[in-house]
């Protein structure tokens, strides 16, 4: 039993990797609406302690731990845009573990107006998304998961939607060492009435590693992002950076040996937790692809770099987060979790 499900987790590996991926209608699959996983990069988190932040994102960490917890998030996004989520869990002894979310992506009003500028009303636009995850554990190194997912916008009165699933695996070592392989967003489009064309589904295979040191209250992260792609940069038609030559008219090409640096860099997210007695954590994380993607080079700026904290109070633990993506603002991310067992 163990190894056929081993071996249907690598067939949608394997079938994931052939995929290509666009960031498109669907790219809010990929936005992290939890302050744990904001603060520590944005993404599938190799950590294994019953956080109900990670479930839909990581649904191999789904265990029993999580039964009967709840998770509650807002993200503060800019101007007035606002996300909310909301997470549950429960076990079975025969069945496993599984995690209910639901995404709500609120983007507020807009004008509607005629074709000569005049405002005759108004309409909104939002996008959501409904999982159900389940994850196993198979031995003590070995848990696997997956989640079934729906996917929806709406703008006016135009709307689409699209079927995925993840699927993951984690393998706990001896010596301490975590690993996590995850596959997001596999899966195509149901209907889409904007256009009447086929849009893909945002495809994202990450690998991560963690440990936590054995003389330190410090747990160091280590992710690759994007295993289905390699080539992660783009030139600048801005030409912000001043490669431009006025000489020859040419833009100046770097060297194969420092776009190769640059391009693995910026698949590499690297991040930690330092746990401050038993009801603080602090967490950090540096994503060298997005700073690359989003920065300006003559500006001093942190995009980037994420940061947050955790504080547990009884029943409860409260995460905030704020990741600076772009020059101009930085999202707030609150998360409050609950473990509904502790209230009888």
């Amino acid at each position: 039993m163990k190894r056929t499900i081993l071996n249907i987790l690598l067939l949608a590996l394997a079938f994931a990797a052939t995929a290509q991926q666009t960031n498109g209608t669907y790219a809010f699959l990929k936005a992290t609406n939890s302050a744990r996983v904001a603060a520590l990069g944005g993404l599938p988190l190799p950590v294994f302690d019953g956080d109900i932040q990670l479930s839909n994102f990581n649904p191999s960490a789904i265990d029993s731990a999580m039964d009967n917890k709840l998770g509650l998030s807002y993200v503060d996004y800019y101007a007035d845009i606002n996300f909310a989520t909301a997470q549950y869990a429960r076990s079975f002894d025969k069945l496993g573990s599984f995690a209910a979310t639901v995404q709500y992506h609120n983007y507020g009003h807009f004008d509607e107006t005629s074709e000569s500028g005049v405002v005759i009303g108004s309409f909104s636009g939002s996008e959501y998304s409904l999982a159900l995850g389940w994850g196993r554990q198979l031995s003590p190194h070995w848990s696997i998961g997956a989640a079934l997912k729906y996917a929806g916008l709406q703008l006016e009165s135009y709307s689409a939607g699209a079927l995925a699933v993840d699927v993951a695996g984690n393998y706990r070592a001896d010596n301490g060492w975590i690993f996590s392989l995850t596959a997001r967003n596999i899966g195509a489009q149901l209907f889409n009435n904007f256009d009447y064309r086929h849009c893909r589904l945002p495809l994202a295979i990450d690998f991560g590693a963690s440990r936590h040191l054995d003389h330190l209250p410090v747990t160091v992260m280590l992710w690759y992002d994007d295993l289905q792609k390699w080539n992660k940069l783009f030139d600048d038609p801005l030409d912000l950076a001043g490669n431009y030559d006025p000489l020859t008219n040419e833009i100046v090409q770097e060297s194969a040996t420092l776009h190769f640096v640059k391009n693995l860099a910026s698949h590499l997210v690297v991040g930690g937790e330092l746990t401050l007695g038993k009801n603080i954590v602090l967490r950090a994380a540096y994503n060298y692809g997005q700073r690359h993607a989003m920065d300006v080079p003559q500006e001093r700026t942190l995009v980037g770099f994420s940061a947050g904290l955790g504080v547990k109070i009884k029943m409860f633990e409260i995460s905030y987060a704020r990741s600076r993506s772009n020059i101009l603002a930085s999202p707030n991310y609150l998360t409050i979790t609950m473990d509904l067992n502790k209230f009888k």
